[in-house]
């Protein structure tokens, strides 16, 4: 993402206008968008023209509208966004007070106006235009006959390809088809890793599933590699990392992300950060219960005390429509942070994400022991 411009007065009303560049900029900016925002984009509409001999024609012109954002739909696959409004601007083509949906597109710059920038919200966009913040991560998690591949960005995790193939059990003196099962579906993960891994991005992939499965297939990958002389999979063997798993299941790609191996290779990613401060957590839950609590009642509580060292929110409460419900947990990160906490916002598209969202969304691990919460255990329910 790249920041044209950021104008913004002193009670945080104000405008930014914004190039996305990549597809993730896309959920950049469907956090950022609220109802009732401002937003002016260039887009396409289709205008109806009458000849002077009565005939009607149609055709699509380009121009630039304002439109006060009604509805926002964005897909997490194509990470395509599309947003729907009322025209708030003159605009020769559209009327006042007439509804378009934009369509958000790369490299064309779009103008966001609110009332109010939150912080959260300002802390989002220098996140989405730091060039630290990039797609290096992917993974094939497996198992005989079912494979992920996945691209972990530090916002989200992306399926690219699900390969699923019925191998046969061993036969006792005949295994023939089995091997060839297994070959053919070997042969098929490693054209999807070719396919959907961006080589020149991507700085390590990791490999991971249970028993032997991992191994068996680097070597059939390298061993194809060097007969077929696929360039592109030679040049970049140091970058293949194995990693055992539970499963090939895609769920699985959140113990592979806590693999000491793995943390030490990812060090510098945010999602790395994110799931160690989620392991962090639940082992705080297991050992010292009262040092870890999630539910909004109970980690306010915990605030008020003083006591929250690390905090644990998913963006996901950030875009809900009540501004009440978002100011509350704006005010808890501000909080949190003014007291010398650190704040872990994770991706509701991130597998840690989605492990979170199913503890409330928010959780805290304590700097000290908190334990006259006792009132407040049905808060996990809340919100």
């Amino acid at each position: 993402m790249k920041l044209i411009s950021k104008e913004l007065e002193k009670d945080n009303a104000g405008q930014v206008t914004l190039v996305p560049e990549e597809a993730e900029d896309m959920w950049h900016t469907y956090n950022l968008l609220q109802v009732g925002d401002s937003l002016r984009a260039s887009t396409i509409r289709k205008v109806t023209t009458e000849s002077a001999t009565g005939s009607v024609g149609s055709n699509r012109v380009r121009t630039t509208l304002t439109i006060c954002v009604e509805t926002i739909d964005f897909d997490s696959q194509a990470c395509q966004l599309r947003v729907k409004g009322i025209n708030i601007q003159e605009n020769q083509y559209v009327k006042m007070g007439g509804y378009h949906t934009i369509e958000l597109e790369l490299n064309r710059k779009f103008t966001l106006a609110k009332k109010q920038w939150d912080s959260v919200v300002l802390e989002r966009i220098e996140q989405a235009c730091d060039p630290a913040f990039s797609a290096d991560v992917a993974a094939v998690v497996m198992q005989e006959g079912l494979a992920h591949i996945c691209l972990v960005t530090p916002s989200m995790t992306l399926l690219r390809a699900k390969i699923e193939t019925n191998i046969p059990r061993k036969r006792k003196g005949n295994c023939s088809q089995h091997e060839k099962s297994l070959e053919k579906f070997y042969e098929q993960v490693m054209q999807g890793i070719i396919r959907h891994i961006n080589f020149d991005v991507v700085k390590v992939i990791l490999v991971a599933s249970p028993g032997f499965v991992r191994e068996q297939f680097c070597e059939f990958l390298f061993l194809r590699a060097v007969k077929q002389e696929i360039k592109i999979l030679l040049e970049n063997r140091g970058k293949f990392l194995q990693v055992h798993s539970s499963s090939g299941h895609k769920y699985s790609l959140t113990e592979v992300l806590c693999d000491p191996a793995v943390t030490a290779r990812l060090a510098d990613t945010k999602a790395a950060s994110e799931i160690k401060a989620l392991g962090d957590f639940y082992k705080m839950l297991k050992n010292e219960p009262d040092r870890a609590f999630y539910g909004i009642k109970q980690v306010e509580k915990a605030n008020e005390a003083l006591a929250i060292d690390t905090l644990l929110v998913t963006d996901e409460l950030f875009r809900h429509q009540d501004v009440a419900t978002r100011s509350r947990y704006v005010r808890l990160v501000d909080s949190v942070k003014d007291n010398g906490g650190t704040v872990r916002i994770f991706s509701s598209l991130h597998v840690s994400g989605e492990q979170l969202n199913q503890l409330t969304g928010v959780a805290a691990i304590l700097r000290f022991p908190v334990p006259d919460l006792s009132d407040d255990e049905s808060s996990s329910e809340d919100d």
